[in-house]
């Protein structure tokens, strides 16, 4: 299947629940500590990754920067999303991530996306996370991350 073959391509990204770094940080999206304090964030042993309280917080964090992706740097669609979250210079296949995220998503990946609009954002999200950690998470912490997105954009 191609998520078998994206993996080997990329066997840094094969994990599982028990040692996935995103996991363990309740950060699925692998964001790097920036010097900044997130809603949700908690002091955690990781040096480089942030850690948050609940997974919900983690993916909460997701959406809350890929909207701002799309407000401050016209990232509107997968392939530009993609392009600043996970960018070739930091050692990613970022090609593999946006055909992965594409397919898994079942969004093209030059469609124009609405960030703010749920349908659109939980399955690329999803496909992240998949991508991230090769694990999903519980419906009730997208039903929470979603949740508190909206109540926390900014």
């Amino acid at each position: 299947s191609w998520w078998r073959n994206w993996v080997e391509r990329n066997p840094r990204k094969k994990r599982t629940m028990s040692n996935a770094r995103g996991i363990r940080n309740n950060n699925p999206g692998n964001i790097r500590k920036d010097g900044s304090v997130w809603r949700g964030e908690v002091a955690g042993p990781d040096k480089s990754f942030k850690s948050f309280e609940t997974m919900a917080w983690g993916i909460r964090a997701i959406y809350h920067l890929l909207n701002n992706y799309r407000l401050l740097y016209g990232c509107d669609t997968i392939e530009k999303m993609i392009r600043r979250w996970a960018p070739p210079e930091d050692g990613n296949d970022t090609e593999s991530y946006i055909s992965t995220v594409s397919n898994l998503s079942g969004v093209p990946r030059t469609s124009r996306l609405t960030t703010t609009d749920r349908s659109v954002m939980e399955p690329i999200v999803r496909a992240m996370l998949r991508v991230e950690t090769g694990m999903d998470v519980s419906a009730a912490d997208y039903n929470q991350a979603w949740e508190r997105f909206l109540k926390h954009k900014k």
